[in-house]
């Protein structure tokens, strides 16, 4: 795989079961780029390692004023610094797209795994840590798997120079062949508390990020009431923490980086000191020992790689642990299905509460509870999070279907939808049956005044169409972004559409208009709305009334006003208190004082005269 040819057609499915599994899946599935890497890798150590013997033969040429193998040792010299350029350059190339390739591949993983997810992500992993998995986390863990290759070639090197020198010059090389391993090991009891301290950094950081991540999503409300400054003074205890820890983390890396020129030093005193003594006993030559010494110099090249891979290692353990955390998430339906794709429909329901919404009309659900209105929204939509019994679309059960075909047949557009930055036209750029207009999605949404805002805060859109909305939306107001948000619902048209509370940031005025654009638009369409808005209730074809998680009343708004004292109190707001007459009133005999108008009907007349007289 080349960097040109990303994104990846298919990341494969990966060993989440723990950091370290996961990162040698990754490995294993860059086999190929991993070998070509470590290819280069040995020429171009091989090729400094060489150099110490090209260097020996020249010296000892010079000594005995041969010019013949002055000049061998010359082209040699050449060649092996060519080997270097070539290698270098080349490694470098392959452990860059290494280390890309392998970024890219945890990157589609994880947007895979959001787009399965959906809304269970942040319920189950804070939204901060997913930023942090598939930002830092992700160049961690390409770092190590592009560092491995380069360690392998570099641990080769090593081995093959040491068996070099024990055949070259014995005496001198059983000296190296018993430095290098204590070099190499010489480190590891001080990797643990290495290790153990960019953990503690790594998670303050993610902390960190989560808090700065809800802070500013929540700035908006936060100055509302005032409590910028307590969460800012949060996010700067916090910072400090990882700066702390950071420094502590840092301080035992500077150790590590210490020992390891310390002891390569000791090992070329060592080397020089004994090699003099052989050379001034005529057991060895001048080139023999030049060979060695430098030989011994340049091994400490490779042996930084020893440092990198267990300093690539601690930071992307973590990471790794993170991101197969995230990738481990599964739903509690098979996401794949057991039937075969189609789109069915018909009526939906649900078997768990009763609730049955009839094919091509406006269904309106009351639920006293709103948390338990997102659940029954999300198990409408199939596949939902918990387990349960699957809701039936024309007698198809939804969580049989693959999950691309249950959200082709069923939309839920959530209480608090998100609006991604682009412009309007790539914001209701989706997946659609092309029977909705953009612009009637809009118009049915009341969306010209949000029109008119985004191109006045838009330089040089003349078409609203090309009117840029920021992150998330934050340039406009909460019904703002609910109307948007209403409107690609409806530009999608699905065979059904689950709206759940579409309008609860919305003024009454335009909450009646939208309520009836939707009807219109949505004709012949099933569409389901969880509110409690009285004005939304009466232009619905049929109510649905939930309690305790059961349907217990279905009819118009108006008529389970009157009768259902319950539905009233969650319409109307009323408190225990006040339903209580009302409720001894209907076991009695169902009577109302003549002229007496149920509250929450009052409002809807009044709005039905203003229209009128409009």
């Amino acid at each position: 795989m080349q960097i040109h040819d990303l994104p990846y057609p298919d990341p494969g499915v990966p060993d989440a079961r723990s950091g370290p599994r996961f990162l040698w899946w990754l490995f294993r599935n860059q086999l190929g780029g991993q070998l070509k890497s470590l290819a280069w890798g040995l020429l171009h150590f091989g090729s400094v390692a060489s150099l110490p013997f090209c260097v020996g033969v020249a010296v000892q040429a010079a000594v005995d004023r041969s010019g013949g193998r002055l000049a061998l040792a010359g082209g040699l010299m050449a060649l092996a610094g060519a080997g270097v350029a070539v290698g270098d350059t080349f490694l470098h190339r392959a452990a860059v797209t290494n280390w890309i390739t392998a970024a890219a591949r945890v990157q589609q993983l994880l947007g895979r795994k959001a787009a399965v997810l959906g809304s269970v992500l942040t319920r189950r992993v804070a939204a901060g840590e997913v930023v942090a998995v598939s930002t830092g986390d992700v160049e961690k863990i390409g770092w190590f798997v592009e560092a491995l290759s380069r360690f392998t070639a570099a641990a080769v090197t090593i081995v093959a120079v040491t068996v070099s020198l024990l055949v070259y010059q014995p005496a001198l090389g059983a000296v190296v062949a018993v430095g290098l391993p204590v070099l190499a090991l010489a480190v590891l009891p001080l990797l643990p508390p290495a290790t153990r301290r960019a953990d503690v950094q790594r998670e303050k950081a993610g902390r960190a990020t989560e808090l700065a991540s809800d802070t500013v999503a929540g700035l908006r409300v936060l100055r509302g009431i005032g409590g910028e400054d307590l969460f800012l003074d949060r996010y700067r205890r916090a910072s400090q923490e990882v700066r702390h820890a950071a420094v502590r983390s840092a301080r035992m890396w500077s150790l590590i980086a210490a020992v390891q020129v310390l002891l390569p030093g000791l090992l070329l005193i060592t080397v020089v000191w004994y090699g003099v003594r052989l050379a001034r006993d005529g057991r060895i030559d001048v080139g023999e020992l030049v060979t060695v010494y430098s030989s011994v110099m340049l091994l400490t090249f490779p042996l930084r790689h020893f440092e990198e891979i267990a300093m690539a290692y601690s930071f992307s353990r973590p990471s790794a642990r993170r991101a197969a955390r995230v990738l481990a998430l599964e739903r509690a339906t098979d996401t794949d299905g057991t039937r075969a794709a189609e789109t069915p429909a018909g009526d939906l329901y649900d078997p768990e509460t009763g609730l049955c919404a009839p094919f091509g009309l406006l269904t309106a659900v009351v639920c006293g509870d709103p948390d338990a209105a997102g659940r029954l929204a999300e198990r409408l939509g199939g596949h939902a999070a918990q387990d349960g019994t699957s809701v039936l679309l024309g007698g198809v059960p939804l969580d049989e279907l693959p999950l691309d075909s249950a959200r082709t047949a069923v939309l839920v557009q959530d209480k608090d939808p998100v609006l991604l930055s682009g412009t309007l036209r790539e914001l209701l750029d989706v997946p659609a049956s092309g029977a909705v207009d953009p612009g009637a999605a809009l118009e049915a949404a009341q969306c010209q005044d949000v029109l008119a805002a985004l191109v006045q805060g838009s330089l040089g859109a003349e078409d609203p169409m090309d009117a840029r909305i920021t992150e998330r939306g934050r340039s406009l107001s909460g019904g703002q972004r609910q109307r948007l948000a209403l409107a690609r619902s409806l530009v999608t048209d699905p065979e059904v559409l689950v709206l759940d509370e579409p309008t609860s940031a919305v003024d009454s005025h335009t909450e009646a208009r939208i309520a009836q654009g939707v009807r219109g638009l949505r004709s012949g369409r099933t569409t389901v709305v969880f509110t409690s808005s009285p004005l939304l209730l009466d232009r619905a074809d049929r109510v649905v009334f939930l309690h305790e998680g059961t349907v217990v009343a279905v009819g118009g708004h108006r008529e389970l006003v009157r009768t259902e004292p319950r539905y009233r109190a969650v319409v109307t707001r009323e408190t225990e208190e006040e339903t209580a007459p009302a409720v001894a009133l209907r076991a009695d005999d169902g009577a109302r004082p003549t002229g007496e108008v149920p509250d929450g009907l009052e409002e809807l007349e009044e709005l039905e005269e203003i229209e009128e007289k409009a």
